[in-house]
């Protein structure tokens, strides 16, 4: 504990503060639709392909966005940013609660790129709170900030009850308050201490062009109107977005996406922080289906799963500190291969569930913080934009799981299928950390950083800090 306090001491702790608020409340907004789901397809009527394409639309929102915000935090003050986020991320629970009526399923898909956008904050929370402290405690201040993903907790908590007694449309407005205490906290207490390179108003125009695109293509793509039908046309719809941010991308992010590295780190978030997001936005629809739990009480559960994965983040990162991330990934990957592989093959029952499920939770917040350890020190330049891109691919490994989980579902009746893809994608993303380990072993402890630059580890450049 004391070891902690000095660590907070070492920086801005109300800046730290404000950033983890800001990432908590856009987290609970990016994943209302999750515990709303049953609800919503109650009286929408979906298929199972519907079902999870609803609830993973708001996580491939935030996974585009994030790389617009990314590059806007480049070039704006990321305090500025991060209270304009929270507005736009009011903007869908403020419609639902003034116009309650049933929407149309095209309508929902319109609000969940908007809730997108409080996921999005992942991409300025993270490096304006790394911008108050050294380089030598990263690891554990960027895993308590980001440990703001416990917002996912009030979502199984708070909403279903709510909508069970005033409807789902009306249990929403409950996320304003949360954004108010939010905006309150940044506009008193928040700080960002990093350097700026880029120019607002090409990356500003870039980002609304980007948040208009996605609707149009989140609402397109599964009426066919780009070319393809049905479940490809969904599975294409990542590709769309990416390909629609990358225009508007400067070309430092082009030189980044040219190292080796950073394509293995992209694996393994999506897998970690992917999981993460994207079971918990599915895992009511999963448990109301599997064991027929009421649908407050698999609210409740999905509460306790990502309170386990939230709070075990920052240790992930500290342990990270102490053994490098490389080492710390290959028991938090092989963790996940392993319980991915035992529901491939099995349908356990309630009780067993419950505990492989929170195995299965353990692994992602702990390697959440581990991956996270690593992108500092690898990039201790580049942090913001690194942030934005493997950020970006911890929401497109989100969007995948509810929609494969889906079409597996409704394929086959099963959701084995859909477990085995994810185990097999988990068990290449732990032999490519056994094989890189080595050579990341020279990076990925911050002294040897310090020592392969002549400096000491507290006069490293702070993590947020980037060049062209």
């Amino acid at each position: 504990m004391k070891e902690l306090l000095n660590m907070l001491r070492s920086g801005n702790w109300r800046a730290l503060v404000a950033s983890f608020l800001y990432f908590d409340t856009g987290f609970t907004v990016w994943l209302l639709y999750g515990p709303l789901a049953p609800y919503m397809i109650h009286a929408l009527h979906l298929t199972a392909v519907e079902q999870g394409y609803l609830v993973a639309v708001p996580i491939l929102s935030a996974a585009i966005l994030r790389i617009g915000m990314g590059n806007l935090y480049q070039s704006m003050n990321g305090r500025r940013l991060a209270m304009g986020g929270v507005a736009l991320s009011a903007i869908p629970p403020l419609f639902l609660l003034l116009y309650p009526a049933v929407p149309s399923y095209s309508l929902l898909i319109v609000l969940g790129i908007l809730l997108g956008v409080g996921g999005a904050s992942f991409a300025v929370a993270l490096p304006m709170a790394g911008s108050n402290y050294p380089a030598k405690v990263q690891g554990t201040v960027l895993g308590i900030a980001a440990a703001g993903n416990i917002g996912a907790v009030l979502d199984g908590f708070l909403f279903p009850p709510l909508a069970a007694h005033f409807g789902w449309a009306h249990a929403t407005a409950a996320a304003l308050p949360l954004l108010a205490l939010a905006g309150i906290s940044l506009f008193f207490w928040g700080k960002d201490s990093a350097a700026k390179s880029g120019r607002i108003g090409p990356a500003l125009l870039g980002f609304g062009i980007t948040l208009l695109g996605l609707a149009f293509l989140a609402v397109a793509t599964p009426l066919g109107w780009l070319g393809l039908q049905g479940k490809s046309a969904l599975l294409m719809l990542p590709l769309y977005g990416i390909l629609l941010s990358g225009v508007f991308l400067p070309r430092r992010y082009h030189f980044a996406l040219r190292e080796p590295d950073t394509w293995v780190i992209i694996l393994i978030y999506a897998i970690t922080f992917g999981g993460f997001v994207g079971m918990s936005a599915y895992v009511s629809l999963l448990l109301v289906a599997l064991y027929h739990l009421p649908k407050i009480d698999a609210g409740m559960l999905m509460a306790l799963l990502a309170f386990t994965g939230a709070m075990l983040r920052p240790l992930g990162g500290m342990i990270a500190d102490r053994v490098s991330g490389g080492t710390a990934l290959r028991w938090f990957l092989g963790g996940i291969a392993l319980i991915d592989l035992l529901f491939a093959v099995w349908a356990p029952p309630l009780d067993m569930a419950i505990v492989f499920l929170l195995i299965l939770y353990s692994c992602f917040g702990l390697g959440n913080g581990a991956t996270f350890q690593l992108v500092p020190l690898r990039w201790p330049e580049k942090t913001g934009i690194m942030t934005g891109i493997i950020g970006a691919a911890g929401g497109v490994g989100g969007f995948y799981l509810p929609v494969i989980l889906g079409i597996a579902k409704q394929e086959t009746g099963t959701y084995h299928l859909g477990f085995a893809f994810f185990a097999g994608l988990s068990g290449i993303a732990l032999g490519l950390v056994i094989v890189r380990r080595q050579a990341w072993l020279k990076w990925s402890h911050h002294g040897t950083i310090a020592a392969a630059t002549g400096q000491s580890a507290s006069s490293l450049p702070q993590a947020s800090v980037i060049t062209d």
